[in-house]
């Protein structure tokens, strides 16, 4: 049985619980109170109650940023674990050269994302990009300025670019942690390479793949520079994220009260999201699995 902690514990934690408080807890609960309220430049917020998510939710556009951040969100974070799982999966082989391959594949996340979003721009470019005139010289041509889908494709492109090295970090560290006598005890009882990640490897390895997805997945749902840099919006705001589209209403159109309100609706969605994992990683835990 765990013990209660004592009060000097909690006199330690209490500056950290603070600090919680001021940084998140406090400003979230002033976005809610101006998701209530009609604000704008220069003007006193004016209460309207929850006129703000009608006029949210309503709003065609929001439910075509929606509907973006859905679909990349999804591309980007299994896509991701899938190829993280891959390379840690190959790194723990016994990778010729690791050290410089390791290197190598954290590389971009030493790279500020401002940065790498506007080489990747430079790159593509299918005018003067190394790669973008590369690709319209062997017939695949990519006009992502114009194309929305492919927008969409080069912005997830770019994100699993950059942060794949998280994920390969974490995943790595997960098979690191698995005990070597339980991969023995799969080869004394025959098991081939296959058998043993389908029935040793994956199921050690599901509350870190678990702990990956829940961190992907509300890092991409509040997805940013990379829309933002790469088509802003366009065309005609077909490849709008939610976070772009928050950043629309309130520092273009000076809607602070809807603006705050797509930032809760966006707080409740990841939410609702982490809630399902972290379930799953809870009935694994009291089944004893984890």
């Amino acid at each position: 049985m765990m013990k209660k902690p004592g009060s000097a514990a909690v006199a330690l934690l209490a500056p950290v619980h603070l600090l919680l408080l001021a940084a998140i807890a406090l400003p979230s609960l002033y976005v809610f109170w101006m998701s209530l309220n009609e604000s704008t430049y220069g003007a006193d917020p004016v209460f309207v109650g929850w006129r703000n998510y009608e006029v949210v939710l309503t709003d065609p556009y929001f439910w075509r940023a929606a509907l973006n951040t859905f679909v990349v969100t999804n591309v980007v974070v299994y896509l991701e674990v899938a190829m993280g799982l891959g390379l840690a999966l190959l790194f723990t082989s016994g990778l010729p050269f690791r050290k410089l391959m390791f290197a190598a594949v954290l590389m971009p996340y030493a790279v500020s994302e401002v940065v790498g979003v506007l080489a990747w721009k430079i790159l593509m470019d299918p005018n003067y990009g190394v790669i973008g005139r590369t690709l319209a010289d062997l017939g695949w041509g990519m006009n992502w300025s114009a194309s929305p889908v492919q927008g969409l494709v080069l912005v997830s492109i770019i994100s699993i670019w950059q942060h794949l090295p998280f994920t390969f970090l974490l995943l790595y560290a997960g098979l690191l942690s698995i005990p070597r006598a339980v991969y023995e005890a799969a080869n004394i009882d025959g098991a081939g390479p296959v058998r043993t990640f389908c029935h040793v490897t994956l199921p050690l390895l599901v509350p870190t793949l678990l702990i990956v997805v829940i961190f992907r997945l509300i890092f991409a749902i509040r997805m940013f520079s990379e829309v933002w840099l790469l088509t802003k919006g366009g065309p005609a705001r077909l490849t709008e994220v939610l976070s772009v589209y928050l950043y629309e209403g309130a520092f273009r159109n000076g809607e602070f009260g809807t603006a705050a309100a797509t930032g809760w609706l966006m707080v409740v969605s990841s939410i609702l999201v982490a809630s399902f994992y972290l379930w799953q990683m809870q009935k694994r835990i009291a089944s004893g699995n984890a």
